[in-house]
């Protein structure tokens, strides 16, 4: 995929999906029956060019975009944006709320409520503080798991220790990817 093609119709604030060719990854895809596991948010630094500022192992933290697409399974990448556009001002106020949360660790647990992040609780939480936009939709385990009915739940038994905390509330890529307050930009065509 050309990397030239995304950086002509990107606008910082746009939120970038991809797909993350590993076992977990895999599993938060199969069991939310989204081709999206991973996300974050596009910005354009005049030093540096075009950044994601995302939530992955160990921390949150601004990653060039050919890195972030490179990590993608066939370079799967989905660009949306926020229904209308942003203002300056508002990609101004999101960039400080993506600043602020820089270094926080990852929580491979997908806790909503913990002080840690996972990268669509970041893009969730970021939106929220900065344009008061919920982006995402939280869901509790139970709800997650239940709705792909033929998700076999050995795996999560086994990640989560042997007892799935079936009331823990989280946010997925796949429900970002839904959100009727986005638009679809452009989509690679690997797939």
């Amino acid at each position: 995929m050309p990397l030239h093609q995304v950086e002509n119709v990107l606008e910082s604030g746009d939120i970038l999906f991809t797909r993350i060719p590993n076992f977990l990854y895999r599993r938060v895809a199969q069991v939310t029956g989204s081709p999206a596991s991973h996300v974050g948010i596009a910005f354009y630094d005049p030093d540096s060019g075009w950044l994601v500022a995302e939530s992955a192992v160990p921390t949150v933290r601004y990653t060039p975009i050919a890195n972030f697409i490179s990590r993608s399974d066939k370079g799967w990448l989905l660009v949306r944006r926020i229904r209308g556009g942003l203002s300056a001002d508002q990609v101004k106020l999101l960039r400080k709320e993506c600043d602020a949360r820089m270094g926080k660790l990852y929580h491979l647990g997908f806790h909503f409520s913990s002080s840690r992040h996972f990268c669509s609780k970041f893009v969730y939480e970021t939106y929220l503080a900065a344009l008061g936009v919920e982006i995402g939709a939280l869901e509790s385990f139970q709800t997650l798991l239940n709705s792909q009915p033929n998700t076999s739940l050995w795996f999560w038994r086994l990640w989560f220790l042997g007892k799935i905390p079936w009331g823990r509330l989280t946010v997925t890529p796949a429900s970002q990817l839904k959100s009727d307050k986005l638009e679809t930009i452009w989509e690679s065509s690997d797939s």
